[in-house]
């Protein structure tokens, strides 16, 4: 198929691969490092998944990593010079690390809006700023051979980084974060399912075709409905109430009757086949 418009020969931190047809991985390419976080990798992570908000092509996208990673979080070794982040030449380290953080923010903010589901296929460890990655994500798929952890509070900093003091507690409740948060302890993949913090756990040599199933099931839906539902479901984590929640998925639902949609549900419903939909 077409090479997806984020096969950039400059990307030097992740590999971006149509599997087929609306689906697209994304593979963080540090393995000898654990895929550990830098500025550059951070900055590659930013540029494909803002620009997926201008892709036509692309309906889901799956993240994972390369060798025996997901991520180990920040890289602590490549972190510490100023000038690695747009804008903080001859920054003071104070002024540099709250630009590193707020460049993490950034990712983390890019991926879980971005318009397309996203699928995290956990092949390894997730801890630290990695598991902030994974939350992120719509949907986690795990390895058996994967970890997770909430770290950062093990570098003597706190463990509400990247996001996982807003996602932790809405996945697993309250009293379950704070333990995994307070401890920092590291957790395997069996765990995380019984937490619900992923929703299946596979054989190492079977979690790519897992994820790329779970991303073909998404992709056989109407467009619209994939776009709102994602955007609807994360906007009603956050409603003050059941009116609201359902005011937003009135509109929603109003506006989805004129795409065409249900019309091509309900021929292929007749016809016997699978729905026709229209691009948006």
């Amino acid at each position: 198929g077409a090479l997806s418009p984020f096969e950039k020969p400059l990307m030097q931190h992740l590999i971006c691969t149509p599997l087929e047809a609306g689906i697209l991985e994304v593979r963080l390419n540090r393995p000898d490092r654990l895929n550990a976080f830098t500025p550059a990798l951070i900055g590659e992570l930013l540029d494909v998944f803002r620009g997926l908000q201008q892709d036509r092509q692309t309906r889901v996208v799956i993240l994972t990593g390369e060798g025996k990673g997901f991520c180990a979080g920040a890289d602590l070794q490549e972190f510490v010079a100023p000038g690695g982040i747009p804008g903080t030449e001859g920054m003071s380290p104070l002024g540099f690390v709250y630009k590193f953080q707020e460049y993490l923010a950034d990712m983390v903010l890019a991926i879980h809006e971005c318009d397309k589901p996203v699928i995290a296929a956990v092949n390894g460890a997730a801890v630290g700023g990695g598991l902030g990655l994974a939350l992120a994500c719509d949907i986690r798929l795990a390895s058996e051979t994967a970890k997770f952890g909430a770290a950062a509070i093990k570098t003597g900093l706190s463990a509400a980084d990247v996001g996982t003091s807003y996602f932790l507690p809405r996945m697993v409740g309250a009293g379950i974060a704070s333990e995994l948060m307070l401890t920092g302890r590291i957790f395997k993949a069996e765990e995380a399912r019984e937490l619900r913090l992923v929703s299946r756990v596979l054989p190492p040599d079977a979690l790519q075709a897992a994820a790329l199933e779970m991303a073909q099931a998404v992709a056989e839906n109407a467009e619209y409905g994939v776009w709102m539902t994602k955007k609807t479901l994360w906007s009603n984590v956050d409603a003050p109430s059941l009116r609201q929640a359902m005011s937003l998925e009135n509109r929603t639902q109003v506006l989805g009757t004129f795409t065409g949609s249900m019309e091509a549900a309900m021929a292929a419903f007749t016809e016997g086949r699978k729905p026709r939909w229209k691009p948006l």
